[in-house]
């Protein structure tokens, strides 16, 4: 009995090691991938800066659904239903042409070593370093998934329209914390939203300044139909650099989106709005502790999913 105990013990042990993700996992099977995956990221960003939030928003989205498992990039076929048409992801995910370049690059040194997954989980740092924010070590050796879900993304993915409460669930269901949530919200100092994501606010919510509501209407017709697609900067002081201003456009009520403002609207995480605020440092500290536990929800390793030869087909 005790050595049957033993070798579970040890079939544990072994299970909890292989699940492990290591920063230096490529180190000997393909020891150039990281400076392959940043100087391609790098370029995207310099020819298209909104490229970088594009990119972090995939990561977001895909380690959110099923886990980081690059399910995200599955593209739908005939016979395969994938997560791009799900409503937080259709017509406004972005970036796939560039994952797929980074993949060919790195198919090119290391044939089958690199994951799509962990491309996803670079690319995202080093599209916040190439926009100014702060960088992070990446625990590396996730597998891609060979599935995909449509309902969890539809599901579980936090839409434009959640209040506070609506946010803390949907963020602790992931095991993330309120603060953490503030902080992962700290990603919209980047990027763009279309209209048809905060019409409402702009038309609706009282908790926004009136001044930066009429700027956007021109821009956003009141009319559902009517310029949904149309973007606008989430963070309207500095929206290609990575850094607080988003929290302190809270402050002057000047979230672009519901589920922004509801961030500093007289609730439980008005304090930690007010201390990204005032500390750039303190944020990015905690952007990037967020980030490498983001990075670790339930990834595939060992001998689980595999190594797609292209990122948006399973092989």
């Amino acid at each position: 009995m005790a050595s049957s105990m033993s070798v579970l013990l040890l079939l544990c042990m072994a299970a909890v090691a292989s699940a492990q993700l290591s920063p230096t996992f490529y180190d000997t099977s393909c020891p150039n991938a990281l400076s392959t995956i940043k100087r391609a990221v790098t370029a995207a960003v310099n020819k298209e800066n909104r490229m970088g939030a594009s990119l972090l928003r995939l990561h977001f989205h895909d380690c959110f659904v099923q886990g980081c498992d690059a399910s995200v990039l599955l593209a739908d076929t005939a016979t395969f239903t994938g997560e791009q048409g799900a409503l937080p992801n259709v017509r406004s995910l972005r970036g796939f042409d560039v994952i797929a370049n980074i993949k060919s690059q790195v198919e090119a040194i290391c044939k089958q070593t690199v994951s799509c997954a962990d491309i996803l989980a670079v690319a995202a740092r080093d599209s916040v370093v190439a926009l100014g924010g702060p960088s992070w070590t990446v625990p590396l050796g996730r597998r891609d998934s060979t599935t995909a879900s449509l309902s969890l993304a539809n599901s579980d993915l936090p839409p434009p329209f959640f209040n506070l409460t609506n946010l803390i669930t949907a963020f602790g269901n992931k095991g993330f914390t309120a603060t953490e949530m503030v902080t992962l919200s700290g990603a919209h100092t980047i990027g763009q939203a279309q209209c048809q994501n905060f019409r409402d606010h702009i038309y609706n919510d009282t908790n926004i300044n009136p001044r930066f509501a009429a700027s956007l209407k021109a821009n956003c017709p009141r009319p559902a139909g009517s310029g949904d697609s149309n973007l606008a900067p989430l963070d309207t002081t500095t929206p290609y650099t990575f850094d607080n201003a988003y929290y302190s456009n809270l402050l002057s009520q000047k979230g672009l989106l519901h589920s922004d403002q509801v961030l500093f609207n007289g609730g439980s995480t008005d304090n930690t709005v007010r201390n990204f605020a005032s500390n750039a440092a303190a944020f990015g500290s905690a952007f990037a502790a967020a980030m490498v536990k983001m990075g670790n929800l339930s990834p595939l390793t060992g001998s689980q999913g595999q190594i797609r030869l292209t990122c948006s087909k399973v092989n």
